[in-house]
């Protein structure tokens, strides 16, 4: 009877053994980024993607997802872990490391946003015609833009005309963003948007610049309840994402799984990652309305002012491309094309 009774425990053994081989994954990929898991990409576009790759790999590979920056480091060290191999995946945006990717730069120049859906697909194309060779150590999925970046102000401080802005200590997100407010008047502080809320709240900062779809997470209704928005079709400026994959971890898959990335990259996800922003723009603003919050949008003539002003950060930029031997009106006029095309 013990014999039996451990026969058949070896064979439950065996069995559950042979079950959970049969379910593992062949490959584990790690996604780290620097929001929470319930801010508008990563609910609405990488827990998605990360089960659609699972279910279209039949289970062979699962992605595993670690937010808010849950494996360590500062969100600027996004592109190196991924291109390292601390990470095999990685959502950042291309600002956190300030004259990496000076080719991106051009989508980053005021008043060159759309959509974010329109402006993504376009930023798409830019980086297949553009930017490859500025990411060679990367297996780039999709590149993408948010919506229409706005100005967000403590109660104290609205902004309503260009001379508001002197004077104002406004977080920016990247150089040319940082340039443009520094242009525009204020006195630009570079951070990452997650240290938003704390410097808000201790007035190292008086706001921000972020589109609508960020403030819900970042809590600008609460702390940040004056909104700035321009007249016209385009918007202040815009943010440029990578979506990246470590080289070697996409190397190593079989072929067959590399087509199921394959198939899950480029235009369309480029798309989905715009129009997921798009969206979190209408919550975001519907948010800060039913709390009561204050959204300033300047006239035509307003608006005009600012983009003079913006103008000289754009005739800088492109006298920077040149002076590194790139074209930069050619990359400037190629980016604004892109955009209107997509924009029709």
């Amino acid at each position: 009877m013990l014999r039996h009774f451990l026969l058949a425990g070896l064979s439950g053994i065996a069995l559950s053994a042979a079950a959970f081989s049969a379910n593992a994954a062949d490959v584990t990929l790690k996604l780290h980024q620097m929001l929470p898991p319930q801010a508008t990409i990563p609910a609405k576009v990488l827990t998605p993607w990360a089960e659609k790759i699972k279910a279209d790999s039949g289970g062979r590979i699962e992605v595993e997802l670690y937010p808010a920056m849950q494996l360590g480091g500062k969100p600027a060290d996004l592109v190196d872990q991924v291109k390292d191999g601390v990470v095999d995946l990685t959502w950042t945006l291309f600002g956190y490391t300030p004259g990496r990717f000076p080719k991106s730069e051009a989508f980053e120049l005021p008043f060159m946003v759309t959509t974010a859906e329109a402006t993504s697909v376009a930023f798409q194309d830019y980086y297949e015609k553009h930017l490859k060779d500025e990411l060679t150590d990367y297996h780039v999925l999709a590149v993408h833009t948010h919506g229409p970046g706005l100005i967000h102000t403590i109660a104290s401080k609205p902004v309503q005309k260009l001379e508001d802005m002197k004077g104002l200590k406004l977080r920016g997100t990247s150089k040319v963003i940082n340039q443009m407010l520094e242009a525009m008047g204020a006195s630009a502080v570079g951070m990452p948007v997650t240290a938003v809320p704390e410097s808000l709240s201790k007035s190292v900062i008086d706001g921000s610049v972020v589109p609508w779809e960020v403030t819900p997470a970042i809590k600008i209704a609460e702390l940040a309840p004056n909104h700035t928005a321009f007249s016209g079709s385009t918007g202040l400026y815009t943010g440029t994402f990578v979506f990246a994959m470590n080289k070697d971890s996409y190397d190593a898959l079989p072929d067959d799984l590399k087509k199921i990335i394959d198939d899950n990259s480029g235009k369309e996800l480029a798309r989905l990652f715009g129009k997921a922003m798009d969206e979190g723009d209408v919550r975001g603003k519907d948010i800060a309305d039913k709390a009561g919050n204050t959204t300033f949008t300047l006239d035509e003539s307003e608006t005009a002012r600012w983009k003079a002003a913006g103008e000289a950060v754009t005739k800088a930029w492109i006298a920077e491309m040149d002076a590194k031997g790139l074209d930069g009106t050619g990359l400037y006029n190629d980016a604004t094309a892109l955009i209107a095309q997509y924009s029709k």
